[in-house]
C-alpha cells in the first residue's frame, strides 16, 4: 500500500492548544502541476478557516504533490497552515489521482473528508454548508458539480454540448435516489464521512479506476451509505481545462467510459449536423426555385418548419447543462468536434486499450 514519504505543514490553520479537541473536516487537494490553478483554489478554501473557527470547529487542509513538475509544491508551501503531502513512487495498478486522494485519506485526521481538484475556486462557506447539508439529508457521500468556467470559442461550445448529455445521463434526482442504481459523482468535490469512506473502501477500492469519482459512487449506492449529488454553482466553481489540447486529451479519456453507447451519441451528433446545419442549406435550394414553383415552395416551407422544431429540441437538450444562454447559442458549432472525439474516446478505450493524462498512460 502506498505511503506518504515526505510532508510540511505550518499552523496558521490550527487552534490554540486545548481549545478544540475534535477534527470535524479535513480537506484533501491532489495537486499534478497545477501551479496556474492551485494558488486561487488554496485561497479560497483557507478564506473558510474563520467560518470554522467561529464555530468552534477544527480542520485541516492537505495538499498531496503528485509528482508536480512546475512550481505546484511551492504555491502549496507558501499558504500558511496547508500540510504538504509526497507520496511513494506511484504502484502498478494505481492512477495517480486515486493514489493521491487514498495517500491524503490515510494523513487526515477529520470526521468528514473532502477531496477537492486543485481548479476549484470555493464560494465563502461552502465547506460548512456542505456539511451541514450531508447531515440534513443523512448520507454518507455527498457531491458536487460545479459551475463550469470557460474561454475561447472551442470550449464555449463544447463543454455545454458535453455537460448536457451528461445531465440526462445522470439526472441528480435520480443519482440522490437510493431505490435506484443509477450512481454518479463529481470528483471535484466529493465530501464523505470518515465511517462512509471507510465502508465503501476508499479510493483502494478504485485505485485502477479512471473514472474513480463515478465508481466510489456506484459503490456507495451498493454499500447503502447514502449518496447525494447535484448541481451547485452556489458552492463552487471550476476551469476545468486550461487549453484546448487539454480539453481534448481530457475528454478523449473520460467520455467512453461516461456514456456507454458511445458509437451510437456520435451517430446522433452526426444526425444532429445535418438536421441543423445541413437541413438550412437544402430548405434554401427549394426556395431559391421562387414562389411560381409552388410544390418547390412548400417543400421549402416544411424544410424551414422542421428545422425550426428540430433547433427548438436540441437547444432544450443544451439548456440543461447549466451553462449560460450565450454559450448554449455556439453549441452546434461544437457538433463535429464532440462527434469526433466521442469516436476517438471509444477508439482509445475499447480498442487500444490506454488513455493518456498529465503526461502519464493508464490502461482501460
Amino acid at each position: 500500500m502506498p505511503e506518504a514519504l515526505e510532508e510540511s505543514k505550518s499552523d496558521s490553520l490550527q487552534p490554540l492548544p486545548g481549545e478544540i479537541e475534535e477534527m470535524e473536516l479535513s480537506v484533501i487537494v491532489p495537486a499534478r502541476n497545477e501551479e496556474d490553478s492551485l494558488g486561487a483554489c488554496l485561497a479560497s478554501l483557507v478564506a473558510q478557516s474563520e467560518d470554522f473557527f467561529t464555530l468552534g470547529r477544527k480542520w485541516e487542509l492537505l495538499v498531496v504533490d503528485d509528482g508536480s513538475t512546475d512550481n505546484t509544491r511551492a504555491i502549496a508551501e507558501s499558504f500558511p497552515g496547508v500540510t504538504v503531502l509526497t507520496p511513494a513512487k506511484l504502484e502498478k495498478g494505481w492512477t495517480g489521482k486515486a493514489n493521491a486522494c487514498w495517500i491524503g485519506a490515510q494523513k487526515a485526521q477529520g470526521r468528514w473528508l473532502l477531496f477537492t481538484d486543485a481548479d476549484t475556486v470555493h464560494e465563502p462557506g461552502n465547506l460548512r454548508r456542505a456539511i451541514h447539508e450531508a447531515e440534513k439529508y443523512s448520507v454518507g457521500v455527498l457531491s458536487y458539480s460545479p459551475k463550469q468556467l470557460v474561454s475561447g470559442l472551442g470550449q464555449r461550445a463544447l463543454m455545454p454540448l458535453i455537460f448536457s448529455e451528461l445531465a440526462l445521463a445522470y439526472p441528480p434526482e435520480k443519482v440522490s435516489n437510493p431505490a435506484l442504481r443509477i450512481a454518479a459523482a463529481n470528483g471535484q468535490f466529493l465530501l464523505a464521512s470518515r465511517e462512509a469512506y471507510k465502508a465503501i473502501g476508499g479510493h483502494e477500492s478504485v485505485k485502477g479506476d479512471i473514472l474513480e469519482d463515478v465508481q466510489l459512487a456506484f459503490i456507495a449506492k451498493k454499500r447503502k451509505v447514502g449518496l447525494r449529488f447535484r448541481y451547485a454553482a452556489d458552492a463552487l466553481s471550476t476551469r476545468m481545462y486550461r487549453t484546448t489540447g487539454a480539453m481534448i486529451e481530457g475528454w478523449i479519456k473520460n467520455l467512453a467510459l461516461l456514456f456507454g453507447n458511445t458509437l451510437i451519441l456520435a451517430a446522433w451528433r452526426v444526425v444532429d449536423i445535418f438536421l441543423l446545419l445541413g437541413l438550412p442549406l437544402l430548405a434554401w435550394k427549394f426556395w431559391s426555385y421562387g414562389i411560381a414553383h409552388v410544390p418547390i415552395f412548400t417543400a421549402g416551407w416544411l424544410l424551414t418548419l422542421l428545422w425550426l422544431r428540430n433547433l427548438w429540441r436540441f437547444y432544450a437538450r443544451v439548456a440543461k447543462s447549466n451553462f449560460p444562454v450565450r454559450d448554449v447559442i455556439l453549441a452546434p458549432l461544437a457538433l463535429p468536434l464532440f462527434a469526433f472525439l466521442l469516436y476517438r474516446s471509444w477508439f482509445q478505450n475499447t480498442v487500444l486499450h490506454r488513455v493518456s493524462w498529465k503526461g502519464r498512460s493508464y490502461p482501460t
